[in-house]
């Protein structure tokens, strides 16, 4: 028996407050996010032994424990493992091989680790034969995560990525609630014709940039508390503008929630990354920002279509590359196969 999951990576146009629960559980928060068809894709095979073998092919590593053996996390493969432990009733069944493969590298700012969670759980869960919602999927993803493997964050990836398309996430203390968007295929064309996704070579651990973050709401920093509710009421804002086709005013907002996110924590940019943002806005970008916690991973440009090209040639001097993406409605995707 084989099973395949596929789950997109995402982008995040604004709300990075969500990053933070320590502020929206207090204050309440919200992210504008789509899907892209970019993916993370797991495939798992039974084995007729009693192993678990996990193999990454993006990095040539494989783990392999027996499965009355509790897995040790430590740092190789920590989500497979968790997975598993979390779904796998260990009692009367053979081993199984698990493979997996992600379209971007760890710290892109894609939201790859819940891509990749959340496939690991779909497989997982057809094998098991359990059946999770949409909600549900995205909270044990976030359980896996935070609490079982303690890395920092909050849930806006695992949200976006179970629901998939184009939605507003809004969290509270309280519950979570998402909010698809009904964006006409119009303006979804324009955006994509102007929107560029660009990799600036370096990654980054997004963790000690959100704990950083956390301490300073902690402090009162006020540059820190201004920026934070500038987060929040500019996701609305970017809300507004793409619903009503206002794509101007929506990349103008773009660069603004980068400013904002700078505010909150001047950590998430470098000497390197302003020079190609301020490379990017001098050659027919209108807005941008990085994606995900910062410092590195991937930016988001809105440039004037008759500029991509220069614009492209300018960016990539600095040895980054250029990735080619569109908008989808999918979320977390299962199926059995019948091929190796």
């Amino acid at each position: 028996m084989i099973i395949r999951a596929r789950a997109p990576l995402r982008i995040s146009f604004a709300g990075g407050i969500t990053d933070m629960p320590v502020y929206y559980l207090e204050h309440g928060g919200a992210v504008l996010s789509s899907t892209i068809n970019r993916y993370a894709l797991v495939t798992f095979s039974q084995r007729d032994d009693n192993a678990i073998k996990i193999t990454s092919l993006d990095f040539d590593l494989s783990v392999k424990y027996l499965l009355d053996e509790e897995p040790v996390y430590d740092g190789v493969l920590d989500l497979a493992k968790a997975a598993i432990r979390r779904i796998i009733n260990k009692n009367n069944i053979s081993g199984f091989d698990i493979i997996i493969q992600s379209d971007a590298p760890a710290g892109s700012g894609l939201g790859g680790s819940a891509s990749l969670t959340l496939a690991l759980i779909g497989t997982l869960a057809e094998f098991a034969k359990v059946t999770f919602s949409q909600y549900q999927l995205a909270e044990l993803a976030y359980e896996i995560e935070r609490n079982d493997l303690k890395i920092s964050g909050g849930k806006q990836d695992q949200y976006g990525i179970a629901f998939g398309g184009f939605n507003l996430i809004e969290f509270s203390k309280e519950k979570v609630v998402v909010n698809p968007l009904r964006i006409s295929s119009d303006t979804l064309n324009e955006l994509e014709c102007h929107l560029m996704l660009y990799y600036t070579g370096k990654t980054r651990p997004s963790a000690g940039l959100i704990d950083q973050q956390t301490n300073y709401y902690r402090e009162g920093r006020l540059n820190t508390l201004e920026g934070l509710d500038n987060l929040h009421s500019l996701t609305y804002k970017m809300k507004d503008a793409l619903l009503m086709g206002r794509l101007t005013d929506f990349a103008e907002l773009l660069g603004e929630e980068w400013k904002a996110k700078v505010r909150v924590n001047p950590n998430v940019t470098n000497d390197v990354i302003d020079l190609m943002y301020q490379t990017a806005l001098k050659n027919g970008a209108i807005g941008g920002k990085l994606l995900g916690a910062g410092a590195g991973g991937y930016m988001l440009l809105f440039c004037e279509t008759n500029k991509k090209r220069f614009l492209r040639e300018k960016l990539e001097k600095f040895g980054g590359q250029f990735t080619e993406f569109s908008f989808i409605n999918d979320g977390l995707r299962v199926w059995r196969s019948s091929c190796l």
